[in-house]
C-alpha cells in the first residue's frame, strides 16, 4: 500500500510549479511590454535579443540596455457553494531582471549577449489554509543567459541564431495527510538545487519597405534534469494499525523536465514618421507536457515489493498547445519622446481538471501603457505598466479532488535604462 496517499500530489506540483503557463514572463524590457510584448516585427532595439534576435542588426554602435520588471500578483480562492468561502493568497512582489548588450562590427554584422528571467515566480498561502495539502509556498527561480550572432544577408533581410544556457531552482512546502489522526499534519518542504540546460533561439526579420517589417522568431526547449531533497516536519509517524514507526517523504529525488517550444511570427507597420503599430502571434508548444516522472532515490513509495517498482511515479499532466495574441501601439510625440500601448490575449495550457493552488492559471488580457525617450544623445529610459485581468477559473471535475472558483489579477511596472555609443 502506499505509505502516504499524497506523496502523488507531492511529486505534480514539483513540474507544475516550474512549467504551468503562469510562470513563463515574457515581459523582458519596458518598451516591448509597454507595447504589449508586440515586438518580434520591430525589435529596434537591445531587447531584441529576447524578442527577436535578427532585429539587433538594426543597431548602430555599441548599445546597452539594463531593466527590471515589478510584479504583483493577486490570487483568492472560493469554494463551491453552498460553502462558498473565500481564501487571499498572500501579497508578494517579484522582481526580474533584464540586462543587454549588443555591438554592431560592420553594416551586416552584429553579436549581442542577454540575461534575464524568462520564467519564475511562485506562490504563498496561509498555512493553515484548506487547500494546504496542495500547497503552502512554491518559489522559482531562473536565469538565461543568451549569447547571439545576427547577419544581414541582404540589404533587407537579417538572421540570427544563438544558444540559450539556463538555470533553475524551485522551492515548495505544503502539509499532507497524517495516517495517525493523533499526530499533526507533516510540513513537506522539497528545494533543488540550481539544473542547468543548453537549448538556443533563432530570428530573421525582413523590411518589405519603409511601412511594413516582418519577424520570426523561436526558442527551442530546453531540458532539465532537476535533482533536489525532500524533507518532513515531523519525520516521521506511528501507524495506527501497525504500531510501527514509518518516516514521511524524505531523501534525494529527481525529475527529468522540459521547458515547451516557441514560435512567435511579428508583423510592425510605421504608416508614417510619428505611428508605429505592431502585432504578434506566439504559439507555445505545451503539448511536451504530457507526463511528469520522478524518481526518489532512497525512499520506497510501496511496502509491498510484489508491486513492482518501488521508487518511481509517472503523472499525467496533459498540457495543450496554446497561444499568445498581442497588438501594440507607438507614437513619437516628439524627437526624443514616445508613448505607448498595447492590448494581449494570453491562452492558458492547463486544463480545468489539472488546476490547482500552486499555479492557478487561467486565461488572461493584458492591458498595457508607457512612455520613454532620451534624456541626452546617449542616454535614455523607457517605462510600462501592465495591469493583467484573469478570467474567473471555476474547476468541477478536479484531478485532485480540489473543487472551487479562483479569481486573480496582477499588477506589473517596468523600467529601462539605455546607452549608446
Amino acid at each position: 500500500m502506499k505509505k502516504l496517499l499524497t506523496l502523488l500530489l507531492v511529486c505534480s506540483i514539483f513540474a507544475g510549479s516550474i512549467y504551468a503557463g503562469g510562470f513563463q514572463l515574457n515581459e523582458q524590457g519596458a518598451r516591448a511590454m509597454a507595447m504589449a510584448g508586440a515586438f518580434t516585427g520591430l525589435a529596434n532595439d537591445p531587447s531584441a535579443i529576447y524578442f527577436n534576435p535578427a532585429g539587433i542588426t538594426q543597431l548602430s554602435g555599441t548599445n546597452f540596455s539594463l531593466g527590471t520588471t515589478m510584479i504583483l500578483p493577486l490570487a483568492k480562492f472560493n469554494l463551491p457553494q453552498p460553502n462558498n468561502s473565500q481564501t487571499d493568497m498572500d501579497s508578494q512582489v517579484f522582481t526580474l531582471i533584464n540586462f543587454y548588450l549588443t555591438h554592431a562590427f560592420s553594416e551586416k554584422l552584429s553579436v549581442g549577449i542577454g540575461i534575464n528571467n524568462q520564467f519564475g515566480l511562485g506562490t504563498r498561502w496561509n498555512p493553515n489554509w484548506i487547500g494546504r495539502k496542495l500547497a503552502v509556498e512554491t518559489s522559482v527561480k531562473a536565469f538565461t543567459l543568451t549569447p547571439v550572432l545576427a547577419y544581414k544577408l541582404f540589404k533587407n533581410f537579417s538572421v540570427s541564431a544563438g544558444p540559450t544556457i539556463s538555470m533553475a531552482k524551485v522551492k515548495i512546502t505544503q502539509k499532507s495527510s497524517n495516517p495517525n489522526p493523533t499526530q499533526p499534519e507533516p510540513l513537506i518542504t522539497l528545494e533543488s538545487v540550481y539544473a542547468t540546460s543548453v537549448g538556443f533561439t533563432a530570428g530573421i526579420l525582413y523590411k518589405l519597405n519603409d511601412m511594413w517589417q516582418f519577424g520570426l522568431s523561436y526558442r527551442s526547449e530546453s531540458k532539465y534534469s532537476l535533482t533536489g531533497t525532500v524533507a518532513s516536519d515531523p519525520s516521521t509517524f506511528v501507524h495506527p494499525l501497525l504500531h510501527i514507526g514509518l518516516p514521511f517523504p524524505n531523501g534525494t529525488i529527481s525529475a527529468p523536465l522540459t521547458t515547451p517550444q516557441s514560435a512567435t511570427l511579428g508583423i510592425a507597420w510605421m504608416p508614417d514618421k510619428d505611428w508605429t503599430a505592431t502585432f504578434d502571434f506566439q504559439f507555445v508548444g505545451w503539448s511536451s507536457y504530457d507526463n511528469l516522472t520522478v524518481t526518489f532515490d532512497n525512499y520506497d513509495l510501496d511496502l509491498n515489493p510484489a508491486n513492482g517498482t518501488q521508487n518511481v511515479e509517472t503523472i499525467p499532466r496533459n498540457y495543450k498547445d496554446t497561444y499568445i495574441a498581442r497588438l501594440g501601439f507607438e507614437y513619437k510625440a516628439s524627437e526624443n519622446f514616445a508613448v505607448r500601448f498595447g492590448l494581449l490575449y494570453d491562452h492558458n495550457p492547463v486544463p480545468d481538471e489539472y488546476v490547482e493552488p500552486t499555479l492557478p492559471d487561467a486565461d488572461r488580457l493584458g492591458f498595457n501603457i508607457g512612455f520613454g525617450g532620451k534624456l541626452t544623445e546617449h542616454l535614455g529610459v523607457d517605462f510600462s505598466y501592465m495591469y493583467l485581468s484573469f478570467n474567473d477559473r471555476i474547476v468541477q471535475y478536479s484531478k485532485f479532488g480540489f473543487n472551487g472558483t479562483y479569481s486573480n489579477s496582477a499588477h506589473l511596472f517596468g523600467f529601462n535604462l539605455n546607452y549608446s555609443l
